[in-house]
């Protein structure tokens, strides 16, 4: 996630900027050889990708700021975020695709950099080979397994991360649901947020928000990563020399990239990318199996779908888009997809049709009506003036979307009721409100497109 804010910045940003602001960019980042001694490599597709991680490495963030969002400890040089970047061949689409980091790898051979001792081919988790073998032996694991041909190798710390934020004037991140996590201390209460740096790290590295602990953080953390495209392409910072020189500075402390990432590498691709957009990005995370495999002494692992991973690589190599690109609704956001929701509806005026046209509408949105729509007795006489919300309190949560669908309508407790809601149609009925979930997945790969998860 780090690495992709300084991907975002230092490659979007070079269409027009200038050559000796990209150079100073360039000789400030610290080189790896990521590609060392590399043998039976995957051949070239079309199009670039970038092997993108992020590290833990936290040396130049204040005390406070450390005991503020909860930095503390000692960092283990470790990927906690691994992504790989695939801009197409004509420059106007970039796709995103997460690693989980406790994926189940089987590291090539190789020398243990710390011990020095040599290893066979062995399994492990994916985010162990770069503590065992740094950049080179990340890059070999994750080509070994995609068979996508990696061309540039970036890396970014926390450090990076906060500071690029900060200079951006924040970033803005809305939630349909309260977000809190006590091991990073994230709590954003439901709406809109600008996030600094500190906060917005905060929210792309918090894993006990729910259920989902790595797999809901990286659906945050491709949020995030849309957001700050959004935020970095219609703000005008890039196109300012004065403040993109700002931002760049922030970088050039905690950068690490491939020797084979230049000045004329960024210039070329950010003046092809000058028209970037979030609708230009899709993000998505490698399929996985239902089940995943314990290694003795190393833990539960993730195994990625046999079938779907090796669809979506091959996407990758062929330059396709993973999602649908759309035109953008101006929905609401809500905290249960549509999908999820069985609806009742019922006419409360006793006005010929109404059922009809409401059950009609919320299913046009995506709720599960039930397509029977029924009529309250003794309406015709005495019809109800206010729409209203049916439900049980355990389904708290789906009435409440169902009522952003529905604005002025009231909400009434049932307790008991059972998990299907009930829509009773009044007088003051207009139009159903169009909603979306937070988290839309999209397409044979569950992908989306930037645009369809930045703040309405």
């Amino acid at each position: 996630m780090r690495v992709a804010t300084t991907f975002s910045v230092a490659v979007l940003a070079a269409a027009g900027i200038g050559h000796s602001v990209v150079t100073s960019l360039d000789t400030g980042i610290r080189r790896v050889d990521a590609f060392k001694d590399m043998k039976n490599r995957p051949e070239q597709g079309n199009g670039m990708n970038v092997l993108m991680v992020g590290t833990d490495g936290r040396d130049k963030i204040t005390p406070a700021e450390k005991q503020k969002y909860r930095l503390g400890g000692v960092p283990c040089h470790c990927t906690d975020t691994i992504m790989i970047v695939h801009i197409s061949e004509d420059r106007d689409r970039a796709s995103v695709v997460s690693l989980p980091r406790d994926s189940y790898a089987d590291l090539p051979a190789h020398t243990d950099q710390n011990t020095r001792k040599k290893h066979h081919e062995h399994p492990n988790k994916i985010n162990a080979a770069y503590a065992e073998g740094g950049p080179n032996l990340t890059v070999r694991t994750v080509e070994h397994m995609t068979k996508v041909k990696i061309d540039h190798y970036l890396e970014v710390d926390f450090t990076s991360f906060m500071k690029t934020v900060d200079v951006l004037g924040g970033v803005e991140i809305c939630t349909a649901r309260p977000l809190k996590d006590s091991h990073t201390g994230l709590d954003m209460a439901e709406g809109t947020h600008l996030l600094n740096g500190g906060e917005a790290l905060q929210y792309v590295r918090s894993r006990y928000v729910d259920g989902a602990s790595d797999l809901g953080r990286m659906q945050r953390q491709q949020r995030f990563l849309a957001a700050l495209i959004a935020k970095a392409t219609s703000s005008g910072v890039l196109l300012n020399p004065v403040k993109f020189r700002d931002v760049t500075r922030t970088l050039l402390g905690s950068v690490r990239a491939d020797k084979g990432f230049g000045t004329g590498e960024m210039l070329d691709l950010g003046r092809a990318m000058r028209g970037f957009s979030p609708s230009s990005s899709e993000f998505t995370t490698v399929p996985l199996s239902a089940r995943g495999t314990l290694l003795p002494g190393i833990g539960s692992t993730l195994r990625w779908h046999p079938v779907k991973a090796e669809r979506l690589f091959d996407a990758l190599r062929e330059d396709r888009p993973l999602a649908p690109h759309r035109s953008r609704s101006r929905a609401a956001l809500v905290g249960v997809a549509p999908q999820q929701i069985r609806v009742q509806v019922d006419n409360g005026t006793g006005a010929p049709g109404l059922g009809r046209r409401v059950d009609a509408a919320l299913r046009s949105t995506g709720f599960r009506t039930s397509r029977l729509p029924g009529n309250v007795p003794g309406a015709e006489q005495k019809p109800l003036g206010r729409t209203v919300v049916a439900y049980d309190p355990r389904w708290d949560r789906s009435a409440k979307a169902l009522a952003t669908s529905l604005p002025g309508c009231e909400m009434r407790r049932v307790p008991g009721q059972g998990p299907t809601l009930k829509v009773i149609a009044g007088t003051d009925f207009k139009a159903v409100r169009p909603v979306r979930a937070e988290d839309i997945h999209q397409g044979e790969f569950g992908a989306v497109t930037g645009d369809q998860v930045v703040c309405p």
